[in-house]
């Protein structure tokens, strides 16, 4: 296997060292010697960038050196080089066609000429190819910039709910988050706990969707309800489970399934009173307090058409005797 020659650009020093050995008479053999280049690079460094007189001058040299690697490339140059490639991807984009599929199309079909769909949409995003733009379906100029995302945050040491004990005498809960759409001028949310044997429902107003806010409300929770643990789902708002005084287990990734109670009972409180796209920082506290007692107080066929608050009263979780 040949070994692959090397080759570098003259640097304005090289030049200057150049015109110098030139001046002193020197061949081109023995400055090519000196600079560590091959003698034909010397050759066609002379003959190219010499003066109309015939006389080497660096500083001549350089600037037209500098001056052709300027104009070697520019954007598009692969499409707008090639007339037969150009014409060919014309013809596709008024045919509705995207550079994408006129790349493959390209390929398949065994052109002579091929151009990747970057560099058609690099002719395309160019002064050459901006006419054409109005043929690909986003209609755009240019590319469209990234948003840049946030790094991710997880949960730490979070327990599967595959753990979670199952002893009849315990009183285990589930909790949600109960968020306003996203085009609401405040993050407001509600967090609600649900304590599935009494359908009892827990609700605590929020200003925003932090993990610290989040620890407070459930602390609140706490102190109205007896519960030996909590379910929850994966939102970063749950990330300080470790200040709860409940013991708290995680559903599987896109498993809302696993806490079903406070599911069907947001849906009700959906369906009842709040609506979707409804700006939970516009709901008074005393309001949603309302709204939660009626569930709390509707007879349930699941519970024998007791109420929610008589159930939990008889099995004693309640710890304020308020409906």
């Amino acid at each position: 296997m040949k070994r692959k020659k090397t080759f570098r650009h003259l640097t304005q020093s090289d030049r200057d060292r150049l015109e110098i050995l030139l001046r002193e008479g020197h061949s081109q053999v023995e400055i090519a010697q000196v600079l560590k280049v091959n003698k034909s690079t010397i050759s066609r460094e002379i003959k190219k960038r010499k003066q109309n007189n015939g006389i080497y001058d660096s500083d001549t040299a350089q600037h037209k050196a500098r001056v052709r690697r300027s104009n070697s490339k520019y954007r598009g140059m692969r499409v707008e080089a090639n007339q037969e490639l150009k014409q060919y991807i014309i013809d596709n984009l008024q045919s509705h066609r995207s550079p994408d599929e006129i790349s493959g199309r390209m390929k398949q079909e065994g052109q002579p000429f091929y151009a990747g769909k970057k560099a058609i949409y690099k002719w395309l995003y160019s002064s050459y190819g901006d006419g054409y733009c109005k043929y690909l379906c986003t209609k755009r100029h240019k590319v469209k910039r990234q948003k840049k995302t946030e790094k991710r945050q997880t949960i730490p040491n979070k327990i599967s709910i595959i753990k979670r004990p199952r002893h009849r005498w315990m009183q285990h809960a589930e909790g949600d988050l109960f968020v306003s759409p996203r085009s609401a001028e405040t993050p407001a949310s509600v967090a609600i706990v649900c304590l599935p044997k009494s359908q009892y429902l827990v609700a605590e107003k929020m200003i925003n969707r932090k993990p610290s806010t989040m620890a407070e409300a459930v602390n609140k929770v706490e102190k109205q309800v007896k519960m030996h643990t909590l379910t929850l789902d994966r939102g970063i708002e749950n990330r300080y489970h470790e200040q709860f005084k409940t013991r708290t287990y995680f559903c599987d990734a896109h498993s809302p399934w696993q806490k079903p109670h406070v599911e069907n009972n947001i849906g009700l409180l959906r369906r009842w009173f709040i609506p979707k796209k409804t700006d939970l920082a516009k709901l008074e506290n005393t309001e949603l307090q309302k709204y939660i007692s009626i569930l709390n107080n509707k007879y349930r066929k699941s519970l024998g058409y007791r109420s929610a608050y008589e159930v939990a009263m008889e099995s004693g979780i309640l710890k304020e005797g308020k409906p």
